[in-house]
């Protein structure tokens, strides 16, 4: 087995099939001098599975409850030349994990990071929703608060971007729904449920149709929402000489034409010779 170097070292596990830890984090588990994870009872059966002894090693929880009080113990053992191994329950880590915080102080002290990537729920539904994956943004778990959750998916609607959520199957009836009061009903969806488990399921269509076709089923297990990014705005004539007008009333020609161009999404020489023409014609 190849020898460990000192550091923070955050290992990728399986979201599902336990066949999709790597090689790499493999011999990571075997040789890291500490093992830490947010599930210690996960990652011990992952080990066990794959036939990965502990020697002797305790397998320490680092999770949202304590991670401030771990914090410092797994920073003395790095300070200490130590290899620390960070496991998430399932997925790459510090993606809506706590492993974040712990990554973050290692960096801020001098430490040494590292990554052995993997399974992650995020790419897993990326590549099977069928969307494009030119451009995506993750959004996460929306908040539990309406206000904020509305704000936030107010901000989304006009990212042009793939959107990728987390959810849990209690919420997402509510998600879907306001989804389709803020991007509209008709922009298109995937719902990637448990990947690469046994029940895997994907529902690909629009968001409207989407939330009709689950209203009456209770779903369970992990969820991933793959939502289409904006279609392109299309600004008429009308609303181009309406934006020069009120752009003109404020800025030079020139800053009328770049900001009126930006807004709507059309090339800036162009809004450039409209503008011009107003100036004419007044």
């Amino acid at each position: 087995m190849p020898s460990i170097d000192p550091g923070l070292h955050l290992i990728a596990t399986p979201i599902g099939a336990a066949r999709d830890i790597t090689l790499r984090a493999l011999d990571l588990l075997e040789g890291c001098d500490l093992l830490v994870a947010e599930d210690t009872r996960s990652l011990r059966r992952l080990m066990e599975l794959h036939g990965v002894s502990l020697n002797g090693r305790r397998v320490l929880p680092y999770h949202d409850h304590n991670g401030a009080q771990m914090r410092p113990k797994l920073l003395t053992a790095l300070q200490d030349g130590k290899s620390v191994l960070y496991a998430s329950e399932a997925g790459t880590p510090l993606v809506s994990d706590p492993g974040f915080g712990l990554a973050r102080a290692a960096i801020d002290a001098g430490l040494p990071v590292l990554a052995a990537p993997g399974a992650s729920a995020v790419m897993a539904a990326l590549c099977v929703a069928g969307l494009p994956s030119d451009r995506f943004c993750f959004m996460g778990f929306p908040p539990a608060q309406a206000g904020a959750r509305k704000q936030m998916l107010q901000e989304a609607a006009i990212i042009p971007a793939t959107l990728l959520f987390y959810e849990s199957p209690k919420r997402i009836h509510r998600l879907l729904g306001e989804l389709c009061d803020t991007l509209g009903a008709d922009r298109q969806a995937a719902l990637c449920r448990e990947l690469t488990k046994r029940h895997e399921e994907v529902l690909r269509m629009p968001l409207g149709e989407m939330t009709l076709s689950i209203q009456d089923r209770t779903l369970k297990g992990e969820i991933v929402l793959v939502v289409d990014r904006a279609p392109p705005r299309v600004a008429d004539a009308a609303t181009l000489d309406a934006a020069l007008d009120t752009a003109l009333r404020e800025m030079s020609v020139k800053e009328a034409a770049a900001h009126v161009a930006r807004d709507l999404g059309l090339p800036r020489r162009d809004v450039y010779q409209a503008a011009l023409q107003k100036g004419k014609d007044e």
